[in-house]
């Protein structure tokens, strides 16, 4: 709706969101999290709060993800300073609500200390349990891969290490005659990646439908 609105077209009234004087949480903590912090301070909102499941990473880069590896560490956006809080390592378990609208939620600190040798995964921390107010709740929770939906499972597409469709050349799958693009082949990234990728997949499919290979241009 915001983007509608800088370029000028209108929103109906009775579908309005909008931040303005208002106690606003963000669920992620990512970049689109990130934008809709700076959306709801620049419309004027009361308070805003982040809230990200994730640890907070360190403040240089972090030895573990040495050169050319993306560095893991401590990034800031424009949004958060322009203000707002940022709260790591918690999660919201519960929604508030008061005549039929959000009134805020619980949530609670997780530890992500691996256990048992298993992969860390975020636990919750007894004794952490936490309020919040708020009368405007936003979504922005990372992709973490293509649900296992019975279309996956039916045709029984290949996964890759990190559970995405695996794709090859022309964006082909492990199946003859389908094809994937976008988050579901490259996991989450950005829209303009997104848009490069399906033309990338239109030209596999051209090439599967004539007959002939696809362009070298595809992951393999």
């Amino acid at each position: 709706q915001q983007n509608r609105r800088s370029a000028g077209d209108s929103v109906d009234p009775g579908e309005e969101i909008h931040a303005r004087g208002k106690r606003v949480v963000v669920i992620g903590g990512g970049d689109t999290g990130s934008d809709c912090v700076g959306t709801a301070l620049r419309q004027g909102a009361e308070r805003v709060v982040q809230l990200e499941i994730l640890p907070r990473p360190p403040e240089k880069r972090d030895p573990a993800t040495p050169w050319p590896m993306w560095p893991r560490m401590l990034r800031r956006t424009h949004a958060h300073y322009e203000g707002g809080e940022l709260l790591w390592s918690v999660m919201a378990t519960e929604f508030l609500g008061r005549d039929g609208k959000v009134a805020g939620l619980c949530g609670v600190e997780v530890d992500w200390r691996p256990e048992g040798g298993a992969p860390p995964s975020p636990r919750p921390v007894p004794g952490t349990g936490f309020e919040i107010e708020a009368d405007l709740v936003l979504l922005a929770m990372g992709f973490t891969g293509p649900k296992k939906t019975p279309l996956v499972q039916g045709l029984g597409l290949e996964l890759d290490e990190r559970g995405n469709l695996r794709t090859f050349g022309g964006r082909r799958t492990s199946v003859a005659g389908v094809f994937a693009a976008g988050d579901m082949a490259l996991g989450q990234s950005l829209v303009v990646r997104a848009m490069a990728d399906g033309r990338e997949a239109a030209r596999g499919i051209m090439a599967y439908l004539s007959g002939r290979e696809p362009a070298a241009r595809g992951s393999d």
